[in-house]
């Protein structure tokens, strides 16, 4: 018969073992893909790339950059700032039902499949509202994507600050929008930055949506918000990879590492601000 101890070594290797290989299934095809992108980007990427526009299946990808940054800015614009004035809302004043009313619509909202929004904002702005594939419509679906994400992490940061930090402030007399700019946000703001970085990443990251509102151009993008469609990285990934043209295929692959490194910036970035805003010595008034 085995001893308490024994079994107990036996189960706590087996749970690691577990967690190792779940770990490893998740991780293995991940790295497989990195590498197989990353090696055959590297022997084909030229300087050029990042200078030059596409030209048919040619080219460069600088209209896909620079519109995929456009893209991402409207999103924190506009999705960060809904979001994070609803996650303000909901953690520091919302109450009772219309507290579950919101967080009901958000996680509904988080599970329907980008490609429903991408369609429903077609058919909305891209036909309705006649705004034609734009960068307007873009915008706006990708940041209907983000508000789960957002909201759901500013809540979460936010509901992490200690709640002496607001009695204390009560105890004074402090206004509560004073105590919430100067005592409760500033460390909740790690949590809130990571998580509009998250979604930036996965809004950028998408294609389906992209295809029904913001189109594609070759052109670098005009400034103007309707009637005039953008370019972005996914459009060449999900486009020229089937085609015939070996320098299509290449710029595909180019797209895909091009997107990569910016999504590693952006964990990088997130990775910084919560190191700034954690240090020892950091204060929170």
């Amino acid at each position: 018969m085995w001893s308490v101890a024994a079994r107990r070594r036996t189960v706590d290797v087996a749970f690691w073992v577990c967690c190792f290989a779940g770990l490893a299934v998740v991780i293995i095809p991940t790295l497989w893909m990195l590498i197989g992108v990353v090696g055959r980007a590297l022997p084909v990427f030229h300087f050029s790339v990042l200078v030059q526009d596409s030209q048919g299946n040619g080219g460069g990808l600088r209209n896909a950059i620079v519109g995929t940054v456009v893209l991402g800015l409207g999103v924190l614009l506009v999705g960060g700032t809904v979001s994070v004035l609803a996650g303000i809302y909901l953690s520091e004043f919302a109450t009772g039902r219309t507290r579950s009313i919101l967080r009901g619509a958000y996680e509904v909202l988080a599970g329907v499949p980008a490609i429903v929004l991408g369609y429903v904002g077609y058919l909305a702005l891209v036909v309705d509202f006649g705004w034609g594939f734009s960068l307007a419509a873009g915008v706006l679906v990708l940041s209907v994507m983000s508000i789960p994400y957002i909201t759901k992490a500013t809540e979460s940061a936010l509901h992490q600050v200690p709640t002496s930090y607001r009695e204390g402030a009560e105890a004074l007399g402090l206004p509560v929008n004073w105590t919430l700019r100067k005592i409760v946000l500033k460390p909740a703001l790690p949590g809130i930055v990571t998580g509009m970085l998250v979604a930036l990443a996965l809004a950028v990251s998408e294609t389906a949506p992209m295809l029904y509102t913001a189109g594609w151009s070759a052109s670098l993008p005009t400034g103007q918000l309707t009637g005039s469609p953008v370019g972005y990285l996914t459009y060449p990934i999900w486009t020229f990879y089937n085609l015939p043209s070996k320098s299509a295929q290449d710029l595909s692959y180019d797209a895909a590492f091009l997107l990569i490194v910016f999504l590693l910036l952006l964990i990088a970035a997130g990775r910084l601000i919560t190191s700034v805003f954690q240090t020892p010595g950091s204060r929170t008034t």
